[in-house]
């Protein structure tokens, strides 16, 4: 609905007999027919709202493809507000700047020694009864497969889908609209676009405060797990004989000396296994995190 009320009123400005044409269109009966309106709408005029997808083909002629938006399409400004279809922006609560704050915090454990142990044992407290029933590759497909549980279940509560959809359909309108203009050479609508896509920066960064609210949480609780096997490598505490394995195009691999790239390995086999199991895990449970 919002794309259509935007491209009625981008029709309106270019052509502001269109507000009568749509509005007299829209209180014909049945299909519309060429022949029947043939003497108050040019052929221009058909073109544009055929172009514009504002009609599309029915059985016998053409009808509109959303009323509705038409119609919000043709109030006046001051009955749908100066900007009803700018997304809300989005205020991160003080849990979430807590977690922002922690996940810094733990991230700076990678360079400082003490932060390390001190995350290292803590996190050994949970992990460690399973550290002791299965080797260290296996411990590190399991905490894949939870962080991968998690993160994906984090995303798709955390992320506003229709908002990020707002945002998307926003600036994909607007570049439509420029796109218009250019092909007509209608200087004065794209400078004015050009306005409007100075203001739409704030688009930008509402997408972005809402991408990476789920993210910090994600950090949060997925870099103590990379302390813990870090610091587990680093402290000899993993056996020899948990160290060696098999990976697909790379063989017999070590996971503490072994390299892919710049990569040691055990992050390798980490990232295979969240991956993998993320994308199970999102099909399985139907769980979208990416806006339509």
């Amino acid at each position: 609905m919002a794309r259509t009320a935007e491209k009625v009123r981008s029709l309106v400005r270019e052509d502001p007999e269109m507000a009568t044409i749509l509005d007299d269109l829209l209180a014909h009966d049945g299909e519309i027919r060429w022949r029947d309106v043939k003497d108050d709408v040019s052929s221009g005029q058909w073109g544009r709202l055929l172009e514009k997808d504002i009609l599309v083909e029915a059985d016998e002629g053409f009808e509109f493809a959303d009323p509705e938006g038409v119609e919000q399409g043709l109030e006046p400004d001051e009955e749908r507000g100066d900007d009803e279809d700018a997304p809300e922006s989005t205020s991160w609560s003080t849990w979430d700047k807590l977690a922002g704050v922690g996940a810094v915090g733990a991230m700076i454990g990678y360079s400082v020694q003490p932060i390390k142990e001190a995350v290292g044992g803590a996190v050994e407290l949970l992990v460690g009864p399973l550290d002791a029933m299965l080797p260290f590759y296996a411990v590190v497909m399991v905490l894949a497969v939870l962080t991968g549980l998690y993160s994906t279940l984090l995303q798709a509560n955390l992320t506003d889908m229709e908002k990020m959809s707002k945002y998307q359909e926003r600036a994909k309108d607007l570049q439509d609209r420029m796109q218009d203009a250019k092909d007509r050479g209608d200087e004065a609508e794209i400078e004015r676009l050009r306005e409007e896509q100075m203001e739409a920066f704030g688009d930008q960064a509402g997408m972005l405060k809402e991408q990476f609210r789920p993210m910090v949480w994600i950090m949060l609780l997925t870099i103590p797990v990379f302390l813990w096997m870090y610091w587990k490598l680093g402290s000899g505490q993993v056996p020899d004989e948990e160290l060696n394995m098999v990976l697909p195009l790379m063989g017999d691999v070590n996971l503490k000396s072994g390299r892919a790239l710049v990569f040691p390995t055990w992050v390798i086999w980490y990232m295979l296994c969240s991956f993998s199991f993320s994308n199970i895990i999102r099909k399985a449970l139907n769980i979208q995190t990416t806006p339509t």
